[in-house]
């Protein structure tokens, strides 16, 4: 039987989802736990594979186990799981539907503060920049669902097959101050680093070292810019992932310090 299975993790302290030797990742502290309440080994297939550091409030992988077990995994699984990976739901499915290619739109949001705030360390991204030109990032921004090669915006373009991302929706919000900023950005599919990549040109356009037409030209020509610089990767978090046949609310959306501003505080620009 093939499960699908709804979770949510703070990033900080992990070299990323995928498994990999000698490094602490959320893919193989999840197969660890999973087969040590079942008592059977498990191999777990993730919805995408976030960078190291990076978070997702909501997250989902597929797992095939042939016996039913007897008992609430959910609280056995949140027993034996560190405090920075929560199990919400555990999905029977039928047929051998994808958790990873099955996905039709990923959601991401990206936060910034720009004074140094300790109880923000590690949830958002701390960068020191004033008076950002937060009109000509939105313009910037406001491009994105019009273009569907990002090629310009990926570390190594040609390991993909396609570099095409539909974007559904992009924006900018930010906080009554004006020192907290958020982008959110919806797509069927995302390259590797591209969200951190585009953060890091819209804060150039920000703070006046790139202009919006220059960021258009990449979008246009489909060259990679000499120089790349991704954003800090820990302001960045998954935040939904749609299936044709399943579509769930984030059970957390994010830290509470950025839930208590989700509903209240953030204005679009």
């Amino acid at each position: 039987m093939r499960y699908f299975v709804h979770i949510s993790y703070h990033g900080t302290q992990y070299c990323g989802w995928q498994k990999q030797p000698g490094v602490l990742n959320v893919q193989g502290v999840l197969e660890k736990c999973l087969t040590q309440v079942l008592k059977i080994p498990v191999a777990i297939n993730g919805c995408g594979r976030t960078d190291a550091q990076v978070h997702a409030s909501q997250f989902f992988f597929h797992m095939d186990i042939e016996k039913e077990w007897d008992f609430d995994l959910i609280f056995r699984l949140n027993k034996v799981l560190p405090a920075n990976i929560a199990v919400y739901d555990v999905i029977p499915m039928e047929g051998l539907p994808h958790a990873r290619f099955d996905a039709v739109q990923r959601s991401y949001d990206y936060f910034i503060h720009t004074y140094k705030n300790p109880f923000l360390n590690n949830l958002s991204s701390y960068y020191l920049m004033e008076n950002l030109h937060l009109d000509k990032m939105k313009q910037a921004v406001a491009l994105l669902p019009q273009y569907t090669d990002y090629r310009p915006f990926c570390t190594s373009p040609d390991k993909y097959e396609h570099t095409l991302c539909y974007v559904k929706s992009a924006r900018l919000l930010v906080d009554d101050s004006g020192d907290r900023i958020r982008f959110q950005i919806s797509s069927n599919r995302f390259l590797g680093k591209m969200i951190r990549i585009l953060m890091g040109k819209l804060l150039k356009i920000g703070n006046g070292e790139l202009s919006v037409d220059e960021f258009e030209g990449h979008l246009i020509s489909k060259q990679t810019p000499r120089l790349i610089t991704p954003a800090q990767p820990h302001g960045l978090y998954l935040s939904r992932v749609i299936y044709p046949y399943l579509d769930l609310t984030p059970r957390s959306t994010f830290s509470a310090i950025l839930q208590n501003e989700d509903e209240h505080l953030w204005k679009p620009v």
